[in-house]
């Protein structure tokens, strides 16, 4: 089994181990979202003996509902923001150019000068995109990795963005940021990175009571308690941080982004960035995907009360996005061209600003009392500046300093990471070297030359049949609905993961995965 490798059988193994074993972990990390995998990649690294629990999938969270986007911090610095659109412009450079490049790649951004947009309007916008600028180069992103922002002509912006009304075009502007290939995969590329060297990831096990040096766990497979000792634990559960320690206050903005066909945009090239009539700074904007698709976003609403395990996309956001999209477009969509639609909860840290849009995005580590760290808020482009801070918090709070190295995570590349030239060189289909980088062989050697398993898992989808046994054999799938909905992002379509269910249960009984239903 490959030292990166998490499956059915090495968390069963590793559940033993961390039971039978008496000493305690140095670091015990509750949640699998991004900074949570974040979290144990940095610790693991530093030679902390470390173990994360999730008490459902990687990714379940907040994690997977994102705009799949590595944001430079533009909208930060349009709200005067400059620390934290500072730090997103360095983050950015990091995934980009050192720790995932099989992952995050460059996308051309369109501002199109519509009627709606005003010429103040525009003016500003192009003082923010210069500042941006100024941001990528600080960061020491070259302007080959991702070109400077410039003004163009309609007839370029239409090639970007053929869906564009051309009445009353009057140009566009042209930028470039940083495209997740997807969120969730890069949550799994940081656990089996973490787990390289020598984390235990553990998905379906809760903790039920914490405390400064451990935690009562379940497996929630079997049923079985048990109590587990650290010098210090680590809460990154996200948006559910406040149900495990009671000071926190955190309040939920719910996201809701919209999936439609690229065809019924126009075959849109990039991301087209459109702004919200009557407001400043606030845009809606339809970001291609390589499957075929866009995700039209984004909501920033309030969502106070108990916390919904898969938050719902309500019929208001919905109307919202296709009606803001829509005045931009030559031809609108309508309800019946939304194939998928998600929503996820960001963990705003508690504040008096009025409207979520206007809080905060910093994030906060929270110590309270004895070994236990808290990390709340932040975002997903900054997952690594979180993790490093909760962990040094951590070694501070549990006394480690004399068994942690030095932070390691800013070099430190995630399985499947190369330079953009040897991702281009590995033998094997490129939308199979988008999802798994150098690992994309051993996707295709796990066939074993079976040309149905080399085949799309269904006619037009484009994920190869092999990929789900990938997932449950290398990933830490445990059940069809980790990959459908976490390892290939399937069903993030209504209709084709409806087509695909049965599909994926059948290549799991084949493979012996148990199947959930």
């Amino acid at each position: 089994m490959s030292h990166h490798a998490l499956n059915a059988a090495r968390r069963e193994a590793d559940l033993e181990a961390l039971q039978a074993d008496p000493r305690p972990l140095d670091v015990l990390v509750i949640g699998g979202g991004v900074t949570g995998a974040g979290v144990a990649l940095d610790a693991a690294s530093r030679g902390l003996r470390t173990a994360l629990v999730e008490r459902r999938d990687l990714a379940w969270g907040t994690s997977r509902w994102s705009s799949k986007l590595v944001h430079g911090g533009l909208r930060y610095l349009a709200q005067g923001a400059f620390g934290i659109a500072m730090e997103s412009a360095r983050e950015r450079h990091v995934l980009l150019t050192r720790t995932a490049p099989h992952l995050v790649h460059p996308i051309v951004q369109a501002v199109p000068f519509t009627p709606q947009v005003s010429a103040k309007a525009e003016r500003e916008l192009r003082g923010g995109l210069a500042l941006g600028d100024g941001l990528r180069r600080a960061a020491g992103t070259s302007a080959r990795e991702l070109p400077r922002a410039r003004r163009a002509s309609a007839d370029e912006l239409l090639r970007i963005a053929p869906g564009v009304d051309r009445a009353g075009l009057r140009g566009a502007l042209i930028s470039h940021d940083a495209q997740l290939e997807d969120d969730a995969r890069l949550v799994v590329g940081l656990a089996r990175t973490a787990a390289a060297h020598g984390a235990s990831i553990l998905t379906r096990v809760a903790a039920t009571q914490v405390a400064g040096d451990g935690a009562q766990l379940r497996d929630e497979l079997s049923g079985a308690t048990f109590d587990v000792r650290a010098r210090a634990v680590i809460n990154a559960t996200g948006v559910w941080a406040g149900e495990l320690i009671d000071d926190i206050r955190l309040r939920p903005s719910r996201g809701t982004h919209l999936v439609v066909p690229l065809d019924r945009l126009g075959g849109l090239a990039g991301q087209l960035t459109v702004p919200v009539p009557g407001e400043r700074n606030r845009w809606v904007f339809a970001i291609a995907q390589r499957t075929g698709v866009a995700y039209v976003g984004l909501t920033d609403e309030p969502a106070p009360g108990p916390i919904p395990d898969v938050p719902a996309a309500p019929e208001a956001d919905v109307d919202f996005l296709l009606a803001t999209l829509n005045a931009t477009l030559a031809r609108p969509l309508t309800r019946d061209d939304v194939v998928g639609t998600y929503a996820g909860l960001r963990p705003l840290v508690e504040s008096s600003e009025a409207k979520t849009a206007d809080l905060s995005r910093k994030h906060a580590v929270i110590r309270s009392g004895g070994g236990l760290v808290s990390v709340v808020g932040g975002k997903l482009t900054t997952y690594r500046q979180m993790a490093q801070d909760a962990v040094d918090a951590a070694v501070d709070a549990g006394g480690l300093a004399g068994a942690a190295g030095a932070c390691r995570t800013k070099d430190l590349p995630l399985v499947g990471a190369a330079p953009r030239d040897a991702l281009a060189a590995v033998a094997a289909p490129r939308r199979l070297v988008d999802r798994h980088g150098t690992l994309a062989p051993d996707v295709l050697a796990l066939a074993g030359g079976d040309p149905d398993l080399l085949a799309p898992m269904l006619p037009g989808l484009d994920v190869l049949a092999v990929e789900a046994l990938y997932a449950v054999e290398c990933e830490g799938a445990l059940d069809a609905d980790d990959v459908l909905d976490r390892r290939t992002r399937i069903g993030l379509v209504d209709a084709a993961r409806v087509q695909a269910r049965p599909v994926v249960d059948a290549l799991l009984a084949r493979s012996g995965q148990a199947s959930a239903a």
